[in-house]
């Protein structure tokens, strides 16, 4: 970090003689903003501060803490740990200096120094700080760039989810809160079946937040269906039922459409997908638009199916009153194994409560 006060890198001398402190003072001076300390807790002290030394010169032999205990105590300290740390001792062995190294230093010089080999070797190693404190920020900016992208490419495809959807809901008579409410109800029902099926990898959080950020798709093919039928005031006669089942095809066709202009599965878009096409299936086989049955059918869509049924009943539509919440649950009961998943109805039981909490709280 270097002095906020000088624009030159400063140097920590580490060293309990005077004289070698004077004489590396004298050396340095003319080109670096010198610190001293004399021992190696003051050492510390001083790194930790806010004008961290750039590089720290560290003899070994002083009392209290000797220099390799200090340089332990610097590099296993996430403050100071990138700050170049070189030995200047009187001591010369081959194991000492091995020992130094191991401890993280950057370079060991022997006493009696050569002043034009310490200026030499003190500049390389602030270079290579310099580049490695570069490499560093860069690497840190990168990072959060990814975050903030990535942040900003997810908020997009909620968003997107969301506005079409809306744009479905706004040509229907079902208006209101229906997005909100099932979006909620199929990420309560996704996670408390989670919770009863840990050892289900295909239930994990992130799955789990894709579909609540996929359900807003679920009818999305409303679009592609006639006013005279999607608004009609009253109960479809069966060959306009036949038509507004189509919204299943219209609405699964339109997102493979997306996929393949994409050119690359995209999971919240094959999650989508699955629930649009899916989710006016029944577990006995009987529902539609392929007649699949049982666990054939999408996990999806099969959590979709109770989300959807239970917000039609409490909310009222044109060719029916709302129900209580304790009629929708004896409605929903009677459909295990029917038109529903057994064991998610079992899930979906377990937590009417929270069902019933976000049914008022985005209520029309």
């Amino acid at each position: 970090m270097g002095n906020v006060y000088t624009a030159k890198p400063c140097i920590l001398v580490v060293d309990d003689t005077a004289i070698n402190i004077t004489m590396m003072a004298a050396i340095l001076s003319p080109e670096y903003q010198v610190t001293v300390a004399k021992s190696g807790d003051q050492a510390l002290k001083i790194a930790k501060s806010g004008n961290m030394p750039d590089l720290i010169l560290l003899d070994i032999e002083m009392p209290g803490m000797d220099g390799y205990q200090t340089c332990e105590a610097l590099k296993s300290n996430d403050v100071t740990a990138s700050v170049p740390v070189i030995f200047l001792t009187s001591r010369n062995e081959i194991e000492d200096e091995k020992r130094g190294f191991a401890l993280g230093a950057v370079d060991y010089i022997t006493k009696p120094v050569s002043p034009p080999i310490l200026l030499a070797r003190v500049k390389t190693h602030l270079q290579l700080k310099s580049v490695r404190d570069f490499l560093r920020s860069k690497s840190k900016y990168l990072e959060e760039e990814v975050v903030r992208r990535t942040q900003e490419i997810a908020t997009i495809q909620d968003v997107t989810m969301t506005a079409l959807g809306s744009l479905a809901e706004t040509r229907d008579n079902e208006t209101g809160n229906h997005i909100r409410r099932t979006q909620y109800f199929v990420k309560a029902l996704a996670l408390e079946l989670r919770r009863k099926q840990m050892q289900n990898q295909a239930l994990s959080v992130e799955w789990i937040e894709r579909l609540a950020k996929s359900a807003p798709l679920h009818d999305i093919g409303k679009v592609g269906i006639p006013d005279t039928i999607l608004l009609k005031p009253g109960k479809l006669d069966p060959d306009e039922f036949e038509i507004m089942k189509t919204h299943t095809t219209l609405g699964r066709n339109a997102i493979l459409t997306a996929e393949k202009i994409l050119g690359t599965p995209t999971s919240f878009l094959t999650i989508a997908r699955e629930i649009t096409w899916s989710h006016h299936e029944r577990w006995d086989g009987s529902g539609y638009p392929q007649g699949l049955s049982g666990e054939d059918i999408p996990l999806a869509g099969r959590l979709m199916a109770v989300a959807d049924v239970y917000d039609a009943l409490i909310n009222k539509r044109v060719y029916k009153p709302a129900f209580s919440h304790e009629k929708t649950l004896e409605l929903i009961r009677e459909g295990s194994g029917t038109q529903f998943d057994p064991e998610i109805i079992d899930v979906f039981l377990k937590i009417t409560d929270q069902f019933k909490v976000i049914g008022q709280t985005y209520s029309d």
